[in-house]
């Protein structure tokens, strides 16, 4: 038996003429149920569903934008295709505007009627045949690509793919695709943590690898400086590259977006990525330059990153740009605050370079692992995704942006470091005196599971600074977090499946920065 592609119901005071249009309609795979007027059609609705509903706007009778009135209060979720002899603009707005799903004109033929319908009926399907097909052919490639030697361009092109590929599937839940991704994904992070364990010292020795966290400045900053630009930064703390790109399309009206990337420096944890990324240093530089402060945050690791302001000013100089460039430093750390600035540009748009720091979405992963509801709420990364793109929605952020745009500021987003779900715990043995992180520790002769452990034993290798001899760094690789054997089985139930940062993953290393231009133009 073959299954109907939908059932359509067509409404036509002149239904006899277009038998051939049903027919063929028919001959495709669509039951037509064909009646002469609106009352009809509101009757046999009422009886049995419908898939779509061909309206003809002029009958006898009841009219076409008549019938519209009462099928969006009796049958909302019914898709309406408007046929008409008339081209007047007044009536195809009124028609539109009632939310109609396409608009014809007559006379019309077949294949019009058919590509209506099917994009209607049968787009849902047919986007999921080709997301099929063209993951099927992107799963082969990466899978390829894992085998070889790869680059840190090689890592990032793959970490983008995945996380355009994430959202694609976010689209169509049902799919049968996602775990298939997510099993890919934990290979590639597998490959990818033996790969920065490889590479990363190399990069900082030799100083040819990707642009790194201290890099931001001098490589996306500096030029629209130069250029004369008025630039508003805005550092989106925890933003991870798939979560700019479900934002991202909030954009598009207002801007001419530019993405990149680049990597974040170990560990990725706010106090050594964003500092690193404010003053344009390394943090064993940032610890030598400023002693007293990078001291004064011991046992704290937050508090190290109470001085991003001068260290961005200090940046500043060190480029030959402070003298020339007026800077201004804002940390948004709740809605209150970010309320205060929406609305008023002249707060965070006086100077020609204005940093702005949101807090949120770090929030959100920190609370999530605190917060049993909020873990049924974002009880994965498409909730995430989700979550995140209706708080940049409804947050007075997006206002702040489209108003720099508005009067001419090109903006810069990006964020300091990604994070990820945790699912494997790995047994640390430490002294009381190591840093608490479930992702990286540092401290006295610390040990763990060296499969998915990345041990720094020489911190000053690494630019990492270390509070004495017998110093080391362990950093997670892959998806897991440390435990200590006390009290092992409540910890690795209080923290398995919780968003953590600080490790090295595609999702916490590689991180978005896209450049913002005002539609239709600079200013």
């Amino acid at each position: 038996m073959v299954h109907s592609k939908g059932k359509i119901l067509w409404a036509d005071d002149e239904i006899e003429h277009l038998k051939p249009h049903i027919l063929f309609l028919e001959e495709k795979g669509y039951a037509i149920s064909a009646v002469t007027n609106a009352e009809d059609a509101l009757a046999l609705l009422g009886e049995k569903p419908f898939d779509l509903f061909l309206l003809d706007e002029m009958m006898p009778g009841m009219g076409g934008l008549e019938v519209l009135e009462h099928i969006r209060s009796r049958f909302p979720a019914l898709p309406v295709i408007m046929i008409t002899k008339s081209e007047q603009e007044d009536i195809m707005e009124e028609a539109i505007g009632s939310n109609i799903h396409d608009y014809l004109t007559k006379p019309v033929n077949p294949s019009q009627i058919l590509s209506s319908c099917k994009k209607i009926l049968e787009k849902a399907r047919i986007n999921r045949d080709r997301l099929t097909r063209e993951y099927t052919a992107e799963f082969s490639e990466i899978s390829r690509l894992l085998c070889g030697d790869l680059t840190a361009s090689d890592w990032a092109d793959i970490h983008i793919r995945l996380s355009e590929r994430e959202l694609k599937l976010d689209e169509h839940p049902e799919h049968g695709l996602r775990n298939t991704l997510v099993s890919q994904r934990s290979e590639c992070n597998k490959e990818f943590g033996n790969f920065i364990e490889d590479s990363y010292g190399d990069w900082l020795e030799r100083g040819d690898g990707p642009v790194l966290s201290p890099h931001v400045f001098r490589r996306f900053i500096v030029p629209l400086l130069e250029k004369g630009r008025r630039v508003l930064l805005v550092v989106i703390d925890n933003l991870r590259y798939d979560q700019w790109l479900a934002i991202e399309p909030l954009l598009y009206e207002s801007f001419a977006i530019t993405r990149d990337y680049y990597y974040s420096i170990l560990p990725t944890a706010t106090p050594y990525s964003r500092n690193a990324l404010f003053a344009g240093l390394m943090p064993l530089e940032i610890q030598r330059r400023y002693p007293d402060r990078w001291e004064s945050g011991e046992g704290d690791d937050f508090s190290r990153n109470r001085y991003e302001d001068i260290l961005m000013r200090d940046h500043l100089e060190r480029l030959k740009l402070n003298g020339d460039v007026t800077s201004k430093y804002i940390k948004v750390l709740n809605a209150e605050e970010a309320g205060r600035l929406a609305g008023n540009s002249s707060e965070y748009l006086t100077a020609r370079l204005t940093a702005l720091v949101f807090n949120f979405v770090d929030i959100l992963a920190h609370r999530r692992s605190e917060s049993e509801i909020l873990r049924e709420i974002v009880p994965d990364e498409p909730a995430y995704r989700s979550l995140t793109a209706s708080w940049f929605l409804h947050s007075p952020l997006l206002k702040i942006i489209t108003e720099a745009g508005a009067a001419g500021a090109t903006v810069v987003v990006t964020s300091d470091h990604g994070s990820v779900r945790v699912r494997k715990a790995s047994t640390v043995h430490a002294d009381k005196e190591a840093s608490s992180s479930l992702r990286f520790k540092y401290g006295k002769n610390i040990n763990a599971e060296k499969r998915y452990v990345f041990n720094i034993k020489n911190p000053e290798a690494y630019m990492l600074p270390a509070s004495g001899i017998n110093t080391n760094y362990i950093i997670a690789k892959e998806d897991a977090y440390f435990v200590y054997p006390t009290n092992y089985h409540h910890f690795l139930q209080l923290y398995r499946d919780s968003l953590q940062h600080g490790g090295i993953s595609l999702e916490e290393m590689i991180l978005p920065v896209c450049t913002l231009e005002p539609a239709g133009g600079s200013g």
